[in-house]
């Protein structure tokens, strides 16, 4: 393959090859970085979409697994549906690619991006978006701006630019980012949690050495990050993004194809309706706009559209009905963001950093692990938890994996048609309800330590208008505590919005939908009191200044502090499903007694199995025992019988003889005889035939359990003691 550019980039070196491969697309890049070999194409249709407003943009990222030497597992022996990774990455591209279209760009366009090769350090993310970036500069659709992605991690407490997946693995940050030379346009972060040992001045279980001054232990950290840090890595990459995206241009522009004439859609708004709306309509478009869900004020337009065209005998016609529709749509707008930017009022009346009215009822569902229904506003979501052992994770195997990886922890969000008031069916996974998932699971991910538990999360949005994927956040981690969960911190989820007009511009906290779709930004924040988990961002002007994203920041915190307030003094109401949770203990012993709590060839450990219903997990060097069963009293019981060894003092072990004699107690009686509790807790067997001089029938006839008799040792077989009666 002949390669037109080498670059040199941070940490990396990428090589493209133009128009040697798929000829006949409109654009395309072959890629090659490290062994990583990835081709980009982009192809349009030249008849357009007639629908205004609407990019009909479709990404598609899709991985081979002959790129890395495996063949598919499973029944079917080639690629099926896309993976999440595969679904996600195309959701990555897509955000960042489609700022770059002009308005009234109505002609379908398929982006496809294909690993062919990929080694285990690449970071194939960014080099799909990088890829697809190249493929639609240099091809022959008039787009003249190149977009480019880095990744930042923390490693050791270091920034790392662009790092291998080897280095990602040991960081505690993941902040993917896109944009231009100018601006950025989109970005996704999240920690992640990390077991941190201290040191503590004080014995920390009363069963460890008593002389011991201080104790090691483990503990929980989420690495949440402050704002004032994420603001100098944004700075730090958002210089790098201007660098390489300087190179990108430089490089690619003697390349570019001759650009195709497309015609974009003149989308023309009837200018003469426009003031007629304004004119007599103003009070009406108001009332439709304080109609909050979305199908009460598409009703409350409809309407309005009605009534004017009743009036207004001259736009009676289907052509006339459309344009009015519009017209209305850009008055409508107009005064959405009017009043924000101006009067500083919203829709429905609330300040500019005002929160909608939350309510938080846990554990309404009483068979499942545990429930919590949170609803802000006019946003209502179920999020319901179940916990699972290890064989419940989720397996899967990304393409750099040299095996099956398990998913411990995760998040499943739904949104079916009746949350908007649409009469539409519930189909299979969206791509939208899969990125919002995972974006809740990003965020409450590094505050939850599993320790061979499975946690699943299911969030059924029953109401949505706006930000459900935040009300996701908030619900989960009341599920988490409403479950009896051990979390490191307190996670809260808002989204925020922006309004911009020339140099004026205004954040908004808790966007609703409306806010959503006539404002500039969707910016999603979920973290503590003190800092961040987890950020996913979209631009719609083309860009934000790192001003702005602080302002819009430290307005986030306040909503999330305010948040967490509700949910704080909502857990002290917490009602647990005792009946149905399952639970688990960790703690600690001194290693020295496992052999007694295991007891003779496991007799003791078993016992405790079965009276408990539990299941017993012990670490025989450094006396870690996690105990799990389907209750508390369960688990409970069987922690105080493992304390009440562990505080018996020790009896030595005595070397028995054949023909030496000792009282002993029968602990358990059995059809061919009974087993004696010795004096060093040894147990022996007395066989029925050996109880009496005399033919037994029933031992129980004669011996009764917790009667004291003496008895002699008569031989050893193997581990086992046989008894005669003295």
């Amino acid at each position: 393959m002949k390669y037109d550019v080498s670059l040199e980039l941070k940490n990396r070196e990428e090589s493209y090859s133009f128009g040697d491969v798929a000829k006949q697309a409109n654009g395309s890049a072959w890629i090659k970085s490290g062994k990583t070999v990835i081709l980009a194409t982009v192809v349009i249709d030249e008849t357009e979409v007639v629908k205004d407003d609407f990019l009909p943009l479709t990404v598609q990222y899709i991985e081979k697994t002959y790129a890395a030497g495996k063949i598919p597992g499973g029944f079917f022996k080639r690629e099926t549906k896309p993976s999440d990774f595969e679904t996600l990455t195309s959701r990555i591209v897509d955000r960042s690619l489609r700022p770059l279209f002009p308005k009234g760009f109505g002609h379908p366009t398929q982006i496809t991006i294909m690993t062919f090769s990929a080694d285990n350090e690449s970071d194939l993310q960014l080099l799909a978006l990088n890829a697809a970036s190249a493929a639609l500069f240099t091809s022959d659709i008039d787009i003249n701006t190149s977009v480019s992605a880095i990744r930042v991690a923390k490693v050791d407490g270091e920034l790392v630019l662009n790092p291998t997946l080897s280095e990602l693995n040991n960081s505690t940050l993941d902040l993917y980012l896109s944009g231009t030379k100018e601006d950025l346009l989109m970005i996704e972060m999240r920690t992640f949690g990390t077991n941190d040992v201290e040191i503590s001045e004080m014995i920390v279980d009363p069963m460890l050495d008593p002389t011991m001054t201080g104790a090691m232990i483990t503990k929980h950290n989420a690495n949440a990050m402050s704002e004032d840090e994420l603001i100098k890595v944004f700075e730090t990459a958002q210089s790098e993004l201007f660098s390489a995206n300087v190179e990108y241009e430089k490089a690619f522009t003697p390349l570019k194809k001759d650009v195709k004439k497309l015609d974009l859609k003149a989308h023309t708004i009837n200018e003469e309706m426009v003031e007629y709306i304004r004119d007599n309509h103003i009070p009406d478009i108001k009332n439709a706009m304080n109609q909050m869900a979305k199908s009460e004020r598409s009703t409350a337009l409809r309407e309005l559209r009605k009534m004017i065209l009743a009036t207004k005998d001259e736009w009676a016609d289907v052509e006339h009905e459309v344009e009015l529709k519009d017209a209305i749509e850009k008055v409508k707008k107009e005064q959405v963001r009017a009043q924000i930017l101006h009067d500083k009022i919203r829709a429905d009346g609330r300040a500019l950093n005002e929160v909608r009215p939350i309510t938080i009822d846990t554990n309404i569902l009483p068979n499942a692990h545990s429930s919590c229904l949170f609803t802000r506003g006019q946003t209502q979501a179920l999020v319901v938890l179940t916990l699972g052992g290890p064989k419940d994770a989720q397996m899967f195997e990304s393409l750099t994996d040299s095996e099956t990886q398990n998913e411990n922890f995760m998040v499943h969000y739904n949104f079916p048609g009746f949350s908007v008031g649409e009469a539409s069916p519930i189909m299979g996974t969206k791509r939208r309800e899969l990125g919002h998932g995972n974006l809740a699971k990003r965020a409450l991910e590094p505050i939850v330590a599993l320790d061979g538990e499975t946690i699943r999360l299911v969030s059924e949005i029953l109401e949505s208008n706006g930000s459900s994927s935040m009300a996701t956040v908030c619900g989960g981690y009341m599920a988490l505590k409403a479950a009896d969960v051990q979390t490191s911190d307190t996670i809260a989820g808002i989204a925020m919005g922006m309004v911009s007009e020339g140099a004026e511009y205004a954040i908004l906290s808790d966007i609703m939908g409306l806010e959503d779709h006539d404002g500039d930004m969707d910016f999603k924040v979920t973290g503590s009191k003190e800092g961040i988990t987890a950020m996913q961002m979209d631009i719609k002007l083309g860009g934000i200044s790192l001003n702005v994203l602080k302002e819009a920041l430290y307005q986030a915190k306040e909503g999330r502090s305010h948040i967490i307030d509700i949910m704080l003094e909502a857990e002290k109401s917490i009602e647990f499903n005792d009946g149905v949770l399952p639970s688990s203990d960790i703690f600690h012993i001194d290693p020295s007694f496992i052999g007694e709590i295991i007891g003779q060839a496991g007799k003791t450990i078993r016992e405790m199995i079965e009276r408990f219903e539990v299941a017993i997990d012990i670490d025989k060097k450094d006396g870690k025992v996690k105990i799990t069963g389907k209750n508390k009293s369960g688990v409970k019981g069987a922690k105080e019988h493992i304390h009440s060894i562990v505080n018996t003092p020790k009896v030595e072990k005595i070397d028995y003889q054949v023909g030496e004699t000792y009282e002993g107690i029968v602990k358990r009686i059995v059809d061919f005889g009974a087993f004696i509790e010795l004096p060093d807790g040894t147990d022996g067997l007395l066989h029925i035939s050996k109880i009496s001089d005399e033919r037994v029938e029933k031992v129980s006839d004669v011996l009764s359990e917790g009667d004291k008799i003496m008895v002699e040792i008569l031989e050893f077989k193997g581990n086992k003691i046989s008894l005669g009666k003295a």
